[in-house]
């Protein structure tokens, strides 16, 4: 996976998802889920290359970062629970899909209440 087309159509197969492009930069396409509108991957360009920003389990964070070079603390968001995925040809794509996959789960979930009340 190289390009942001290959990477938004990924996207749009995990299910219940959408494209969204919210600021005036047209650079940034973030992808949502269509139930709570949580973003689970930033997908931009930057120093020539397509980036995906995806949210990660604190264990993970390093894990990753630590594998690989191209992947690197997040551009733009939380450093503690985001990371960059640089799409240089160096990430197998198989850890891509699983980085995705990671972050569509852990945006997916629901921050609703329980109302004990009833």
């Amino acid at each position: 996976m190289k390009k942001r087309e290959e990477a938004i159509s990924y996207c749009l197969r995990m299910g219940n998802t959408y494209e969204d492009y919210p600021f005036r930069d047209k650079n940034w396409t973030l992808m949502r889920h269509i139930e709570n509108k949580k973003v689970f991957a930033w997908i931009f360009e930057k120093d020539d290359r397509i980036w995906i920003n995806v949210k990660c389990e604190p264990g993970f964070l390093d894990y990753w970062r630590q594998i690989y070079t191209s992947v690197v603390p997040a551009f733009h968001l939380n450093k503690d629970h985001w990371n960059s995925i640089i799409l240089d040809g160096t990430v197998p794509e198989e850890e891509i899909y699983e980085m995705i996959r990671q972050s569509y789960m852990l945006t997916k979930k629901s921050n609703s209440k329980v109302n004990f009340n009833k």
